[in-house]
């Protein structure tokens, strides 16, 4: 019997010491701070450019979650995307402004198949991008989805989307598809990582890697996108390199998440997929954490 209860002792020692040690491994969540600027409220217009050659499983996967995040889809499907999406929404009340829905629609879509400005995207060439694609529609947000064998500059190192202006003055997003550029930096929890604790690698909701990585990368950028759209919104640190909404909890996507964990989540019986949400048409997706203004910490939706 004391050769059991030590055991036991033990065991609980070392399950305890596991989580201080990863815990303490996660980056330190500082509050974000509202410095003032305007957020994107109202309609949010957005310009879709699929660059390079897509499969209709990814191009399906991301417009379902564009039209998820103000479908209500009932009591019987819990939580729901918009349930996510209400959290960025409440952003405008923690401006002092008045709250209200922020509408997220598809009002123009452009396909460059062949990949005219080239495979290995600098800035000068996203630019040109948006130049051709945007032309006189001021009113719209642009957004580069890339294809698996297209590397653009910026990308798959420490982001895997990110938001910025063109012209100075349009807010875009560039989101890039990791699945052969570099999936154990920007395909995680769906592939193994490249760093830190290997955790279980999950399988993705849609059954596509690129699909749903991209969709959650798109999900963060679109967060910080609409919380700090002009880099004078809520973030943290410097201007130039912010810790934004989606950025402060990264990789958290369940209560509980450690590095190499996701946090707690749901098992789709029908094909294995890990997901926190549903949405359009049956869909299931894996979307990241929000910085909760009111609380100041990560939320979750599980």
């Amino acid at each position: 019997m004391a050769s059991s209860l030590h055991y036991c002792s033990l065991f609980s020692f070392m399950i305890l010491l596991s989580l201080s040690l990863n815990a303490a491994l996660l980056p330190s969540l500082a509050a974000l701070t509202y410095h003032g600027g305007p957020l994107l409220t109202g309609n949010v217009n957005l310009l879709v450019i699929w660059y390079g050659q897509f499969g209709k499983v990814q191009k399906n996967a991301i417009r379902a979650f564009i039209k998820s995040l103000n479908y209500d889809g009932g009591l019987n499907l819990q939580p729901q995307v918009s349930f996510w999406w209400d959290m960025v929404e409440s952003y405008q009340l923690a401006a002092g402004k008045k709250g209200g829905s922020i509408a997220v629609k598809v009002v123009k879509t452009v396909v460059d198949a062949n990949c005219s400005a080239s495979k290995n995207l600098t800035a000068d060439n996203v630019s040109s991008i948006f130049k051709k694609a945007v032309g006189k529609d001021i009113d719209v947000v642009p957004v580069l989805f890339s294809a698996r064998d297209v590397a653009v500059q910026g990308l798959c190192m420490e982001k895997c989307s990110e938001h910025g202006l063109y012209g100075g003055k349009q807010p875009t997003i560039v989101v890039g598809n990791p699945e052969s550029e570099c999936p154990g930096e920007c395909a995680w929890p769906f592939h193994k990582t490249n760093h830190g604790p290997q955790g279980m690698t999950l399988q993705p909701p849609s059954g596509n890697v690129g699909a749903d990585a991209m969709v959650v990368a798109f999900a963060s950028s679109l967060v910080d996108l609409v919380t700090n759209p002009f880099s004078t919104g809520f973030y943290q640190g410097q201007q130039a390199n912010p810790i934004e909404a989606s950025s402060a909890c990264k990789r958290i996507f369940g209560s509980g998440a450690f590095e190499g964990y996701t946090g707690k989540l749901r098992v789709d019986p029908s094909n294995g997929g890990a997901f926190n949400t549903h949405g359009v048409e049956g869909r299931k997706f894996l979307l990241p954490a929000i910085w909760n203004p009111k609380t100041s910490s990560c939320w979750t939706l599980l």
